[in-house]
């Protein structure tokens, strides 16, 4: 297994992960770059990152590219992913990956460094509680350092706006299907693509082990939020400041500062 590992073309499934994202979110790299444009404004070029639910590394990266002084730690809960994101960044040493659950309330002491500059995430809380979510914040806020900066992108649609809320899902349907029938890749056919092939067999196995598999349905129990709510809690959780510094229709940037 190791030697089949070693000679899996990691590259080809981050690319491949990548584009199966942006059949969901089509200006994916304009909110890194939103992302990374804060960062770089708030706590400088080469920040300590914390990669948080960092699935193959998408954010990490897009930072260490653009940041070739900045270091990162990589955590996630999923062993097929982190093994793409092992595979992918092999030889880098400015990066560190750490299996983790971020419902353990010890999650945190298993972490290389005691504060980063910087924690990250996208497209990956909504899969928590707000409870969850909240207590998720306050830990987040125990590992930043003074003046440090957290950035959460994901799902967070406005309640206030059902008719444009409706048109923009019935707009992205009808992109998704198109590009579908262009032979893009969603959820269900990564996961079923990653689990026939022998390199990822066993971590797949693993994780559907432990999520359940994409084919047999959703079995997240999350909730979505508003930006609104999401800045509000990071307040709460002990953030200075905190707003929304991104958006689309159904989806936002929120930065929490320290």
């Amino acid at each position: 297994m190791t030697d089949t590992l070693a000679a899996a073309d990691w590259q080809a499934w981050q690319r491949s992960w990548d584009r199966q994202q942006e059949w969901y979110l089509p200006d994916r790299e304009e909110r890194f770059r939103a992302m990374l444009d804060a960062v770089e404004a708030l706590v400088g070029p080469e920040p300590r990152i914390l990669d948080l639910a960092c699935g193959t590394g998408s954010i990490s990266d897009r930072a260490l590219r653009r940041f070739p002084g900045a270091t990162s730690t990589g955590v996630d809960l999923d062993p097929a992913l982190l093994a793409i994101a092992r595979g992918h960044f092999a030889g880098d040493g400015r990066i560190t990956f750490v299996s983790v659950d971020l419902r353990d309330p010890g999650w945190t002491g298993r972490l290389p460094h005691p504060t980063y500059d910087a924690v990250l995430t996208a497209t990956a809380l909504h899969w928590l509680r707000s409870d969850e979510l909240r207590t998720l914040y306050g830990q987040v806020a125990g590992v930043l350092r003074d003046d440090g900066v957290f950035l959460n992108a994901d799902h967070m649609p406005d309640p206030d706006t059902p008719r444009l809320n409706d048109a923009d899902r019935t707009y992205r349907k009808e992109r998704q299907a198109r590009a579908k029938a262009e032979g893009a890749q969603d959820w269900v056919d990564w996961w079923s693509a990653a689990a026939a092939d022998p390199v990822l067999a066993e971590p797949v196995a693993e994780r559907f082990t432990i999520f359940g598999n994409p084919a047999d349905g959703d079995h997240a129990d999350g909730e979505v939020q508003s930006a609104g709510w999401h800045a509000d809690a990071l307040r709460e959780a002990g953030f200075a400041e905190a707003r929304p510094v991104w958006c689309s229709v159904s989806d936002a940037m929120v930065l929490g500062l320290k």
